[in-house]
């Protein structure tokens, strides 16, 4: 075989390397337009799987790049004079001058051609010469510019600038994050050492703080002087370095994100950040080259014909390139929206930021620092106000008070229809299933939407809250929840709207009823979707009837002895359909702008709040989202919609997103819908409640102990276990939980069990 690899970085070298080792007949060749020991960047991290991987590949180069390691467990956060260190990370780091000097010797040792300040051409130039072309061309891949039509790249360049330097100052005790505030706005620093003289000096800001400084239009000199003075009690009297001598002016830029359907164009491959690039700030990209690299050798050498390899090439580091993208989209999202997070306590903030991937989980990050996550804990636990004396137990068993209602942990079970009301009203199906839910051990229990009038049903088997008999069935299940559990319950109150008159859920979802239709009503005359009625666009005298009727049921909530309410404006229904302007085109005073469209949502919910009593919570469920770009309610316009509920009196905001049309495309995946909630609270300081794909102890415990919400919602999971809430925290050790007295031998049993079952993962 003759191979050609554009390009002389660690890709195009390893893969050359590894192509030698299977193929020690093949002929390879590396071009390279620059020196042998030029280099732009200054150290890589791998980790110690990259390590075993590159061992087993290739023992002779693994050795060489080991000896030249510098190695350190810990992640030191620098912020408002405090120094936050935690350990067990395990990290590695390498010069990249260094690393590309060791291939480019086991490279030379097994025969490749290296060819240094040679003229790159383009791909195509090469392909009827060589068997195979590897484009190994970098972040701005020409060769994928020239087949962009095969390759069809997505490019994201991502919003925050950052230059990348290197300093003789020591870091070798930490990955160390630094966070300045100056009067220009925050500055933040991504360091560490990768050898024993030299550290990597990463220095990031916002857009908004690039051009408060005008790094733009300055010399490197100038920005590194800049960078010095705000930087200086961190660099020891130190000098910043840049080895950005060929860049013109400034050397600042912006972090591309690639991702390209296709790999391979004929007899041509693309290969590391010309295929797909990770975040610095999860230290994957050399892993991602390296790795990819001994894959494409394999396929190229097992495999009978290139169009085979490339295809299993693409299948076996497709998955891995996707995993990795995804935890450097949450870690650079974070940096880019940082400045959220930085009223938050250091504890709270160093906890966000070791977690921002999701790589890390609460348990994990207690396997590998016990000590500092047990601190964490009890900072949050006192917080919360649980006092300084009490156990030290994980977030979401810390209490929680809205008004005079107070929670013995943060767990929710969420509003889950049932379908199993008679005329509206609750049955012994509704008792036994929340009466259940609330001796399983969360804090707070939902009802599923309770409907205000008989035509504000979304199915026959909905529950309401508009007849005395209504009233007396619910009577009888909170005083069961307050008789026997320590459990709040909550009343979710709504109207269907134009998502009204359908089949229970087991039948067909959103689908009209088979006979028996009753008219239905919404803000504008728009179908939920073709198959469905025609709504009636709500008149004036509409709307006051509506509104008085959710007065009433949140008067019969308050006689049924409910602890607390919630207005459901989410999902589409009457009131979050005056919200979206997918489903509002109205052009009166409550349509066309967002203070328009809340103005009947803020109306009903003051009606409400004015009727409930003023020691019990209200919250509000809202759509943050609805999934459909620019068109609908966006992330932004949510944490308006969240501040004008909170300035009516909402208590906390309940954070949903979507189900608000069909035009609608959500993006599912653990905890998706979070960071919704997360931005409604830190950037507009309002209490939250997270929703969506939670289903572990783990997941709770790093929303709360991140800040990411207040109260943490779980839905499906305390379908398939009641019990959910006590079986999660004997999981995870917790020894403190009111069991139901009648239950404590089969508690006793569980956390036996659960003991065991912790000692065995030990072995």
């Amino acid at each position: 075989m003759r191979a050609i690899c554009l390009g002389g970085g660690p890709a195009g070298l390893y893969f050359a390397i590894s192509l030698k080792l299977r193929q020690p007949d093949a002929d390879v060749t590396v071009m390279e337009r620059n020196k042998p020991d030029d280099t732009f960047g200054w150290g890589v991290v791998l980790s110690d799987e990259t390590l075993d991987n590159l061992e087993v590949n290739d023992p002779v180069s693994a050795k060489e790049i080991r000896s030249h390691f510098a190695y350190w467990d810990d992640i030191a956060l620098h912020f408002k004079g405090q120094s936050i260190l935690s350990t067990g990370h395990g990290f590695c780091g390498i010069g990249r001058k260094r690393l590309l000097m060791i291939l480019q010797e086991r490279a030379r040792e097994l025969g490749v051609n290296l060819q240094f300040e040679a003229e790159v051409k383009a791909a195509s130039d090469y392909m009827a010469d060589y068997d195979l072309v590897v484009a190994c061309d970098g972040l701005n891949s020409k060769t994928r510019m020239e087949f962009e039509e095969t390759f069809k790249p997505d490019v994201d360049v991502r919003r925050c600038p950052f230059v990348w330097m290197g300093t003789h100052q020591k870091f070798d005790n930490a990955f160390t994050f630094i966070f300045e505030k100056t009067d220009k706005g925050w500055l933040w620093v991504h360091a560490y050492q990768f050898d024993k003289d030299t550290a990597t000096f990463i220095v990031e800001c916002s857009q908004k703080t690039f051009d408060a400084y005008g790094f733009g239009e300055m010399s490197q000199q100038d920005s590194i002087a800049i960078c010095e003075e705000i930087f200086k009690d961190h660099l020891g009297g130190h000098k910043l370095m840049t080895n950005a001598g060929h860049i013109r002016g400034s050397a600042w830029i912006k972090f591309p994100r690639v991702l390209c359907e296709k790999w391979s164009h004929e007899n041509v491959v693309l290969l590391g950040d010309a295929s797909a690039t990770a975040h610095f700030s999860i230290g994957s990209g050399t892993k991602l080259a390296l790795e990819s690299a001994i894959s494409l050798a394999k396929h190229v050498t097992d495999d009978a014909d290139l169009t085979t390899a490339f295809e299993k090439y693409e299948d076996a580091r497709r998955l891995e390139v996707l995993r990795l993208q995804s935890a450097a989209r949450n870690s650079v999202e974070w940096f880019e929206d940082v400045e959220r997070y930085l009223d938050l306590n250091p504890v709270q903030l160093n906890y966000s930021m070791l977690t921002r991937s999701q790589r890390i989980s609460h348990e994990n990050l207690r396997e590998r620092d016990p000590e500092w996550l047990e601190g964490a804990e009890k900072w949050f636990m006192e917080q919360a106000g649980a006092g300084a004396n009490g156990p030290v137990r994980a977030p979401m068993f810390a209490p929680f008070k809205l008004r005079d209602m107070a929670l013995t942990n943060r767990v929710v079970v969420s509003p889950m229809a049932q379908y199993k009301a008679v005329d509206g009203s609750p049955t012994d199906w509704h008792l036994i299933h929340y009466a259940e839910r609330a001796k399983g051990g969360a804090g707070l229990v939902y009802t599923e939407m309770t409907c205000v009038s008989p035509e504000g049903r979304i199915t026959p088997g909905c529950p309401g809250l508009y007849s005395p008999e209504h009233e007396a069935a619910w009577q009888r299940l909170t005083d069961f929840v307050h008789a026997e559990t320590e459990a709040k319950i909550c009343c979710q109150i709504g109207h269907s709207g134009r998502k009204g008159s359908t089949q229970v859920g087991w039948e067909t979802m959103d689908a009209p009823l088979n006979a028996g239709n009753w008219p239905i009503i919404s803000a504008s005359d728009i179908p939920w979707s073709e198959n469905n009625e025609t709504p009636k666009a709500a008149t004036r005298e509409d709307m006051d009837l509506i509104r008085d009727e959710f007065v009433a049921a949140a008067q019969m909530a308050g006689r049924a002895n409910f602890d607390m309410i919630e207005l459901h404006a989410a999902h589409g229904y009457f009131i979050s359909s005056f919200i979206s302007p997918l489903s509002n085109t109205r052009s009166d005073e409550y349509g066309g702008s967002l203070e328009n469209r809340m103005r009947y949502p803020l109306e009903v919910f003051t009606a409400m709040r004015a009727v409930w009593p003023a020691q019990k919570p209200m919250s509000v469920r809202i759509s943050a989202s609805d999934w459909a770009g620019d068109d609908g309610v966006t992330p932004e316009e949510a944490v308006e919609i969240a501040r004008m509920f909170n300035d009516a009196g909402a208590d906390i905001i309940d954070v949903s997103a979507g189900q608000t049309s069909k035009e609608g495309q959500p993006v599912y995946g653990r905890m998706f819908q979070t960071p919704f909630s997360d931005r409604i609270r830190n950037d507009g300081g309002i209490k939250t409640m997270a929703v969506g794909n939670i289903y572990e102890a783990d997941h709770v415990n790093s929303i709360l102990m991140a800040g990411r919400a207040d109260l943490v919602c779980v839905g499906r999971p305390h379908l398939a276990d009641p019990y959910w809430t006590l079986h999660q925290g004997g999981a995870i050790g917790d020894r403190h939980a009111k069991w139901p007295q009648p239950y404590e031998a089969g508690r006793d049993q569980a956390w036996r069990l659960a003991d065991r079952a912790a000692e065995m993962e030990k072995v």
